[in-house]
C-alpha cells in the first residue's frame, strides 16, 4: 500500500468518529442552551407532548436559581409532579449545583387542592450537609419548584418514610410550607437583618 493510499485509509477511519463527535457535542450544546431558556409560564401540566418545568438548583453555594428543563409526556397531575421532582433530583445540566444530597428519592407526590405532599427517602435527611444554609436551598429547592410549576399549589408538606414530624439538624418541617423566593437574592450583608420564613422553624442547637 502505497502512502497516500494509507494516508486516504486513515482519512475514511477517522470521518465516522469526527461525525458522531460532532453530533454529541451539537446534542449537549441544546441541552445546555435549552436549561437557560425559563418559559414565561411553566408547562408541566400538560400531559400529552413535550413540556417545560422550571427547576431550581444553588449558584455560587449561596442561593437558588431557575433552571429550565424539557420533559416528556406524563398522565396526570400527580405523574406530572412526580416527574418534576425527579427532573430535580437529577440535578442540572447547566453550571449549577444541585441542593438534594445523593440517593435522595421521591417516594409520592400528590396534589390534594391548594397543597402538595411529598414524601422523601431516608437518605434525603441523614445525608444532608450540616448547617442550616444547606437545609434552607435542599427544602426551598422542592418548594418552589413544586409551586412555580403547579400554580394552584400555595403549601408543600414534605414527609419522610411517611413520618410527618418531619426534623432536620436545623429545621422544623412539621408544617406545610410555603415558598420562599427571597431565596434567589443575593446573600444578605452580615451587618444586614436576616430573617428565617415564617412557615419554618429553626431548631435551637442543644449546648
Amino acid at each position: 500500500m502505497t502512502p497516500a493510499s494509507k494516508k486516504k485509509f486513515n482519512i475514511n477511519l477517522l470521518i465516522p468518529f469526527v461525525v458522531v463527535a460532532l453530533v454529541f457535542g451539537f446534542t449537549i450544546w441544546q441541552k445546555y442552551r435549552a436549561s437557560h431558556d425559563l418559559p414565561a409560564l411553566p408547562q408541566v401540566q400538560q400531559p400529552a407532548g413535550k413540556r417545560t418545568a422550571v427547576l431550581f438548583f444553588v449558584e455560587d453555594g449561596t442561593r437558588l436559581a431557575r433552571e429550565a428543563r424539557e420533559l416528556d409526556p406524563c398522565g396526570g397531575t400527580d405523574a406530572c409532579l412526580k416527574g418534576v421532582l425527579e427532573e430535580l433530583v437529577n440535578g442540572p445540566v447547566g453550571e449549577f449545583d444541585t441542593p438534594l444530597p445523593d440517593g435522595t428519592v421521591i417516594n409520592m407526590a400528590r396534589i390534594d387542592g391548594n397543597l402538595a405532599s411529598i414524601d422523601l427517602n431516608k437518605a434525603f435527611a441523614e445525608t444532608l450537609p450540616s448547617g442550616s444554609s444547606a437545609e434552607m436551598m435542599a427544602v426551598y429547592s422542592i418548594v418552589n419548584t413544586v409551586a412555580t410549576n403547579f400554580p394552584q399549589i400555595t403549601k408543600v408538606k414534605l414527609t419522610i418514610d411517611g413520618d410527618g414530624k418531619l426534623l432536620l439538624r436545623h429545621l422544623d418541617l412539621s408544617d406545610p410550607l410555603v415558598p420562599d423566593y427571597t431565596l434567589e437574592m443575593p446573600p444578605t450583608p452580615p451587618s444586614a437583618k436576616t430573617t428565617v420564613p415564617r412557615a419554618s422553624k429553626i431548631i435551637k442547637s442543644s449546648p
